[in-house]
């Protein structure tokens, strides 16, 4: 069950994104972005933990929580500075995605 629980919330999360009709300036797209991915990277992280048997509700919580809003304002800050801060955060979070995406790949396969 606590493996299913981050994938449970990514889907309510991706259920209720689709059915609220929300719409967002074309310039908050790089923050949305990078704060999407620092998202995606804390639920990846979760279900390695699940998998490795150490998953703890309050780090998942506030991993996801804290590193969300601070890739978004290291997005901001980048842009206001002229620095595209938002392509190392890409380059950052997807080098842990990959990791944790690896990691789980080789628990679920039992290699």
């Amino acid at each position: 069950m606590v493996v299913a629980l981050p994938f449970l919330g990514l889907f309510v999360g991706l259920a209720v994104g689709l059915a609220v009709n929300v719409h967002l300036p074309a310039t908050f797209a790089a923050y949305l972005s990078v704060a999407i991915l620092a998202a995606l990277d804390s639920v990846f992280g979760g279900l390695r933990a699940g998998l490795q048997g150490n998953f703890e509700y309050r780090v998942f919580l506030s991993g996801f929580f804290v590193n969300t809003l601070l890739a978004a304002l290291l997005a901001f800050i980048g842009a206001v500075l002229g620095v595209d801060l938002a392509l190392a955060a890409v380059v950052a979070f997807g080098v842990r995605i990959f990791n944790n995406l690896a990691e789980i790949r080789h628990r679920l396969l039992g290699s």
